[in-house]
């Protein structure tokens, strides 16, 4: 079955804005790796200040094959992506403030009836 990486990021609430267009300027850039499946960005409601980074992949074999390859590239990219300059022109300063990934093996899912 497959697995499901999720990344719980601390933002503080000036930089949600941020992160989500860094998001959205990446938009397609997971969509084609090999063994993904699913993905969604989960902005909080409530009660927190982590959105969760959710990832669904094949197997942990294409998790770690993306994470080395396109996810290694994207990051190295710096500015590029309509992303801010830090102070003095530098790197992006990160949106988030703190980073958790959690791993999960899919034992059991739904999905609605069709008619």
């Amino acid at each position: 079955m497959s697995i499901v990486k999720i990344n719980a990021l601390t933002v503080p609430t000036e930089m949600r804005a941020t992160l989500e267009q860094r998001f959205a300027s990446r938009a397609g850039a997971v969509e084609s790796s090999d063994g993904f499946e699913w993905f969604e960005l989960l902005r909080p409601v409530e009660g927190t200040d982590q959105y969760l980074v959710y990832t669904r992949w094949r197997s942990e074999e294409d998790y770690q094959n993306w994470m080395s390859g396109p996810m290694q590239a994207a990051h190295a990219g710096g500015g590029q992506g309509g992303r801010p300059q830090g102070e003095g022109g530098g790197a992006p300063r990160p949106a988030a403030t703190g980073s958790t990934l959690w791993s999960f093996e899919v034992v059991q899912q739904a999905a609605p009836k069709t008619v």
